[in-house]
């Protein structure tokens, strides 16, 4: 039976193109909807958002009145609806608030098409609970979900014999079915081979597994503390693997090692022409509105983890401060350090790339970063999917944890979740007990 399908805002910003995921049924889009996307256009984190679905529901009004209902692709049935039912409401619930207004009107398709299964899809936690204090059926958007607890960290671990052990030490490779192993080993996972008590690292690439040949190597004059760090250097040093997502807590060195790595791939080896270092602006509680000075200045308070990186990568290499080391760089055009907003539409080629605290980005701001590599480009996203700013993802609904999962079949893509904290013993107190 064909169901309709009620969309908040959030559900178009989130993605644009949500429209299009619901096939063989109708889906409905409240006038109210379009007066707030109106209204984020002119706000800076989401203004791309807001105007490329207003494009959409342009490109889909062409082909036929919005308020009659225009039929789509995939059997999916397209109205924009303009009745409201506001009498529908309880008296204590505002009708000057757009999602009650929503809901009033969810209410009145649930009434008019009673027949019919009305789902109301929003991201909204606060409106799924008011939804379904209505009696409302209520979704949260689920096309691009991906179960974070489940999610593959890139890392196995198997215990094997004596003969295995040494000839893997001799000839530095293996091959899985020699091992029996039941995972499935994706293109350049690791494999921690023990006997007894001892154990080596492999990468499996090109069907075999093999022994590391850069993940214990310098880089910017730090090394790897640990087996997922030297599995994260591996990836990054190699110019092979071209997207890389470092996932971890905090204090796990996943922001560290991808600087130092473009660090030292940049500037000492000359293999980029330059890095660029972004982060998404979404302020971790209330934000402090504008800021004095020029853009630089502006940006210091979201771009200081950065710079507090590359302050200890700089006085642990050479003893300069971190702020002569960024200027220096600047200066030579090797180093760019942005608010990820300046990316958008850029194409940019042969870069190193690093995209920090990613899980605050949607599936498609990381497509629309990742599209953005040319020839030679390498890009790496980092982040913690347990700490979202952002108001409409969660760890199973961020860009950063989606590309992990679709990307994990591909030669060029690459993978590792940090899970040992290095900062200092009391911040690895802290991400596990608070």
């Amino acid at each position: 039976m064909r169901k309709i399908y009620i969309l908040d805002t959030n559900i178009l910003i989130h993605n644009p193109h949500s429209i299009y995921s619901f096939e063989d049924n109708d889906v409905i889009l409240p006038i109210f909807v379009i007066e707030e996307i109106d209204g984020l256009k002119r706000k800076q984190t989401t203004a791309v958002q807001a105007r490329m679905a207003s494009r959409v529901i342009e490109e889909i009004r062409k082909k036929g009145c919005l308020s009659k209902g225009v039929q789509l692709e995939n059997g999916i049935f397209f109205k924009v609806e303009v009745e409201d039912s506001k009498e529908l409401l309880p008296g204590y619930f505002k009708n000057d608030v757009v999602d009650n207004r929503i809901l009033a009107m969810t209410l009145g398709m649930r009434k008019k098409y009673s027949d019919k299964r009305v789902i109301l899809i929003t991201k909204d936690i606060n409106m799924r609970i008011k939804a379904d204090s209505l009696g409302i059926e209520v979704q949260d958007y689920e096309s691009d979900m991906v179960e974070y607890a489940t999610l593959y960290d890139g890392y196995y671990e198997i215990e094997i014999s004596e003969e295995k052990f040494k000839e893997f030490q001799k000839t530095g490779k293996c091959y899985p079915w020699e091992l029996n192993m039941k995972e499935h080993l994706t293109p350049n996972c690791f494999v921690k081979l023990k006997y007894k008590d001892q154990e080596v690292v492999g990468r499996h690439m090109n069907s075999k597994i093999v022994k590391f040949l850069n993940g214990d190597i310098s880089a910017w004059g730090i090394r790897a503390r640990n087996d997922e760090q030297r599995c994260a250097m591996e990836l990054l040093m190699d110019e092979n693997v071209k997207v890389i997502s470092l996932i971890g807590k905090a204090g796990t060195g996943k922001t560290l090692l991808a600087i130092a790595a473009g660090l030292e791939l940049t500037v000492e080896r000359k293999k980029y022409k330059k890095l660029i270092i972004a982060r998404p602006i979404v302020p971790m509680g209330k934000d402090l509105g504008y800021l004095p000075g020029g853009e630089d200045e502006k940006l210091r308070p979201w771009m200081q983890p950065i710079f507090d990186n590359i302050d200890f990568l700089s006085e642990n290499k050479e003893e300069k401060s971190g702020e002569k080391v960024i200027s220096g760089l600047q200066t030579m055009g090797l180093l760019e350090i942005e608010a990820l907003t300046y990316i958008r539409g850029r194409s940019i080629g042969n870069g190193f790339i690093i995209i920090d605290e990613a899980q605050n980005l949607t599936p498609l701001e990381v497509k629309t970063i990742i599209t953005r590599a040319g020839e030679n480009t390498k890009i790496v996203l980092t982040g913690d999917p347990y700490q979202i700013d952002n108001t409409y993802l969660d760890a199973n609904t961020n860009g950063l944890t989606y590309m992990a999962e679709k990307l994990k079949e591909q030669e060029i893509a690459g993978h590792i979740t940090l899970k040992k904290g290095e900062r200092s013993k009391l911040a690895e107190i802290a991400a596990k007990l608070l």
